[in-house]
């Protein structure tokens, strides 16, 4: 019950945060994907087809699919709360974390799930550990430190793109598939979760904290399989296509990670070695072909690294 108290304490350090993707309007959006764009806000118009161009996404887990948008949200706010217990948020830049968030929405608004239950959110982990992380909720961390390996914005958006990945292929969910959450979401105790509403506020706890637990330590300590992690920088392939960033771009970024990281903590300890991810990642690349864009995008980068 403790725990979940302090989740609930973490909340509006969360909420007050976390920029959602969805308030970017369409002119901050739009041009991204013509090869003529000079900018995310170049354009009055959604580069694209909401999802056009984007593969089809693997099969979720049965028991994510038993799972309502709503307990979706709820439970990865939580495990928002979480990481915010462990890691400070960082907010001395303001204009870093809209732009990510900038990024993040031209690419959800490109992919097969634009809308999600209260939408999708970048915050910044005032850390130098290089990781990101992802909840069901829509919640994606990205370390200071992961920012600095990156050396373009199509780098940059390659993170955001497979953690946006991991949330629309329920990777977070599959955590929890032998908990008792699935049981009591799919029977209804869990409806009004979000206000505690008609049920034992103890027994609430108890689950969520079970609950939050398994994927937290999936999140920080085990990390997804090797097969989730693949599915993912798959799925990023086809997101960063379809919003008109240079797919090969993730590249660039797994080979940055090699240099930096290593096996004890960060990427290292919760993902897959990037040189496996680079091999299984070229064998899908050359299905993947858009304009170059990215001196077009150069002069934004460079003016919110700094």
């Amino acid at each position: 019950m403790k725990k979940i108290l302090s989740y609930i304490a973490a909340l509006g350090l969360v909420l007050a945060v976390l920029t959602t993707c969805e308030s970017v309007d369409s002119s901050v959006l739009g041009g991204l994907a013509s090869a003529g764009a000079s900018a995310l806000g170049a354009s009055d118009t959604v580069a694209g087809a909401i999802g056009a161009g984007v593969g089809t996404f693997a099969e979720s887990s049965k028991a994510a699919r038993e799972l309502t948008p709503e307990n979706e949200y709820y439970i990865g706010r939580a495990v928002a709360a979480n990481i915010t217990t462990q890691y400070k948020v960082y907010s001395a830049d303001p204009a870093l974390r809209l732009y990510l968030n900038k990024i993040c929405g031209a690419i959800t608004v490109n992919s097969p799930r634009p809308e999600i239950w209260n939408g999708y959110h970048v915050a910044i982990l005032d850390t130098e550990e290089i990781n990101a992380f992802a909840t069901s909720g829509g919640h994606i961390f990205v370390t200071r430190g992961l920012i600095a390996c990156t050396s373009t914005e199509d780098e940059l958006a390659s993170v955001i793109a497979h953690e946006i990945a991991h949330i629309q292929l329920q990777h977070g969910l599959t955590a929890i598939r032998n908990s008792r959450y699935i049981k009591a979401a799919t029977s209804g105790l869990l409806a009004g979760i979000g206000s505690a509403a008609g049920g034992n506020i103890a027994e609430l706890a108890d689950i969520m904290n079970e609950s939050v637990g398994e994927i937290i330590v999936t999140l920080i300590s085990k990390g997804y399989s090797r097969e989730q992690e693949y599915e993912a920088d798959s799925t990023a392939l086809s997101l960063l296509a379809s919003t008109g960033y240079e797919p090969s771009a993730i590249l660039g970024m797994l080979r940055a990670l090699e240099r930096n990281t290593r096996g004890g903590s960060g990427f290292g300890k919760t993902h897959p070695a990037p040189a496996d991810r680079i091999a299984s990642v070229n064998k899908r690349l050359a299905s993947y072909t858009v304009a170059d864009t990215q001196t077009f995008r150069r002069g934004r980068y460079a003016a919110v690294k700094k």
